[in-house]
């Protein structure tokens, strides 16, 4: 029985990542793609429930749904499927998923339902918010999904990859990364409206990242495509053992 690759994004079904990432995986197994029909950016893990959630087979093995990235995950494995994917990669995202910035990710969040469904995962995501350098990216996503293949994803943990803009910079190679940092400057944007209501618009200036030494963030700037081993367990064990002093009165 051949392999079976599992294709969604939070850019929606149209976005040309995906359209992007499926060409650079074929021949690698079936792909089975199941997308929202609506862009999603910034979705995070979002799970539609206790609602009707629209489908639509556009082609064999290629669905579009109004929902999630989640939702995409969800409902192809375990509504459309008849066996669990050998593999599930969520991209290419337009532009980079790096430091905190993977808790608000769409794209992330359905690696991490993939993972939660016991299916190896990555997210995959590129500098380049208007993806340009197709053969590049084409052929990036290709090595690093047949590495994935051929050696196994961590058991537990999904992969976070991204990918320098090779219009900025030649790519010199793949780097296993930890998860960096960055701030916001200026995020909201004000306007009073004529009846003296305010309105916020979240997003203003672009982060400043925080080029720490082994980071994700690092390691791009340097021409480095990133590969982040990400883990589901947020248990922080020193501060359980910590808090085993602590006494509650109820």
């Amino acid at each position: 029985m051949g392999k079976t690759l599992f294709i969604t994004n939070d850019d929606g079904y149209d976005a040309k990542g995906i359209q992007v990432l499926c060409e650079a995986l074929d021949g690698l197994g079936d792909l089975f793609v199941v997308a929202p029909a609506k862009e999603q950016s910034a979705s995070s893990h979002s799970l539609t429930v206790r609602k009707r959630i629209a489908t639509k087979k556009v082609d064999e093995g290629r669905y579009k749904i109004d929902g999630t990235p989640t939702d995409s995950v969800l409902l192809g494995i375990h509504g459309m499927l008849a066996r669990k994917p050998d593999l599930l990669v969520s991209g290419i995202n337009h532009g980079p998923n790096m430091g905190e910035d993977v808790t608000y990710s769409g794209t992330v969040a359905a690696a991490i339902e993939g993972t939660l469904l016991g299916v190896p995962s990555l997210a995959i995501s590129s500098l380049q918010r208007v993806i340009t350098s197709t053969e590049t990216i084409s052929r990036i996503a290709r090595v690093v999904v047949e590495a994935a293949l051929r050696l196994g994803v961590p058991r537990d943990c999904l992969l976070n990859v991204n990918i320098p803009d090779p219009d900025v910079s030649p790519i010199k190679g793949v780097r296993i990364t930890k998860l960096g940092s960055r701030a916001y400057d200026n995020i909201l944007e004000t306007e009073e409206g004529k009846s003296g209501e305010v309105y916020y618009t979240i997003g203003g200036d672009d982060p400043v990242w925080k080029a720490d030494d082994g980071t994700d963030i690092a390691a791009v700037r340097m021409g480095y495509v990133s590969v982040t081993p990400l883990q589901l367990d947020l248990t922080d064990y020193k501060a359980v053992v910590e808090m085993e002093q602590w006494r509650f009165k109820l």
